[in-house]
């Protein structure tokens, strides 16, 4: 599609707990895509094998395993419905073979603050001093934490998507409470902020990177680059607006950024990609390619439900196994969660709760195979793919041309 489409519901993100996981870190979600596409195909080759013999009397002699005693013929047949089955069975539990857990260059302590909202819905931007206030005093809380020993001092704090949605460039009370909040923690703080501009009626969805001494680092800034199309900008809106008058609801459109989110605060180097842009291969990508030691995915889930959250932190643990770095994922009002490089778990937030969320991350500079083969898995499955669809169709021309230069041979 002309605005990009969404590749969300590939079958890859489904993989989060099974052993097919782990082609990820060989070919990426296209790989894990294909295994699972295979599998299904075996599946369905034995079901339909299976049926060809489904009488009663068919079935009491396979699960007595009689047939091997009624000789070949009958061996053979029924090894047309074992073999699938046993081939679904192999691919995915050849994922188990396949290394992951990058070897780590350091760590890093980081901490995810999920402030929560007043009312989750569409008009949580209505709220949008009430979120910011519960981002600021989340920090606090955590800084006084700190301050009696509880917890390790984070060396970066991560706030979601939409957590200032005032821009704190433009408003000086937001601005303050930000860094009252940097302040108390002695550490930088990853705001999700909604910044006015470039142009008149144009926003943009930042990471923003704010220091406790200096305020906001406007080089370490993130634009999000793929804005979702009729939810964060509308495109060819005119000719939209002919269809509905509802696309006025979006007033403002969002612009996209032109630059990877590798965003670095002292000797950590982070790669940020915000909401759903965890679902492109290369947006995650450039980030890996561009330094990124671990990933962070600043999202927020107040618009939709807890289901959502889970299929969007499923995505997270791909990209972690695939890019060999752990990984975050910030949300307002949850899921939030950590995951490591084996695509494990940790710390995971309730939904619709006010949580920190403090740990040690490991830092990896490694590039796995599906890191430094980018698009060429994927290309190569596709031709793959293309070849098996064309090639019956070939052979099945060439047969007929043959009967009948064969058939005018005999007249």
């Amino acid at each position: 599609p002309p605005s990009g489409g969404s590749p969300g519901g590939r079958p890859a993100f489904s993989q989060g707990a099974a052993p097919t996981l782990r082609f990820a870190a060989v070919g990426g979600a296209p790989l894990v895509t294909f295994a699972v596409a295979v599998t299904g195909g075996l599946l369905a080759v034995a079901v339909w094998h299976a049926c060809q013999r489904s009488s009663p009397r068919t079935w009491r002699r396979f699960w007595r395993f009689s047939w091997w005693r009624s000789g070949w013929r009958s061996g053979w047949r029924w090894s047309r419905t074992l073999a699938p089955l046993l081939g679904a069975a192999a691919l995915p539990a050849t994922g188990l073979l396949i290394p992951v857990g990058a070897s780590a260059s350091g760590t890093a302590t980081v901490a995810i603050v999920q402030g929560n909202v007043p009312r989750l819905g569409l008009d949580f931007n209505a709220q949008r001093r009430a979120v910011l206030d519960n981002h600021v005093e989340a920090t606090i809380s955590l800084a006084r934490q700190v301050a009696a020993g509880a917890v390790p001092r984070p060396q970066l704090v991560v706030w979601p998507e939409n957590s200032s949605d005032i821009d704190p460039l433009l408003h000086p009370d937001a601005a303050a409470r930000i860094r009252a909040a940097a302040t108390a923690i002695g550490a930088p703080i990853l705001v999700g902020a909604v910044l006015q501009g470039p142009g008149p009626r144009q926003v943009r969805n930042v990471g923003l990177l704010w220091q406790p001494d200096s305020g906001p680092d406007l080089a370490q800034l993130y634009v999000k680059r793929h804005p979702v199309p009729f939810a964060e900008y509308v495109p060819m809106r005119s000719l939209a607006r002919r269809v509905s008058a509802e696309v006025d609801r979006v007033r403002n459109d969002f612009v996209g950024g032109d630059r990877p989110g590798v965003l670095r605060s002292g000797p950590l180097v982070a790669g940020d990609v915000i909401c759903f842009e965890v679902a492109y291969d290369g947006l995650v990508r450039d980030t890996v390619t561009g330094g990124a030691q671990l990933l962070l995915v600043q999202t927020n889930n107040a618009t939709f439900n807890e289901a959502e959250a889970l299929q969007q932190l499923a995505m997270v643990r791909l990209r972690a196994v695939e890019h060999g770095r752990d990984a975050l994922m910030a949300s307002t009002v949850g899921v939030s969660a950590f995951v490591d490089t084996s695509g494990r778990v940790w710390d995971a937030t309730e939904f619709n709760t006010a949580a920190v969320v403090v740990r040690e991350m490991r830092l990896s500079e490694r590039r796995t195979l599906a890191t430094q083969w980018g698009v060429w898995p994927e290309m190569v499955l596709v031709s793959l793919a293309g070849a098996i669809v064309v090639s019956p169709v070939l052979v099945r021309r060439r047969k007929v041309s043959e009967d009948g230069a064969a058939d005018a041979e005999a007249r």
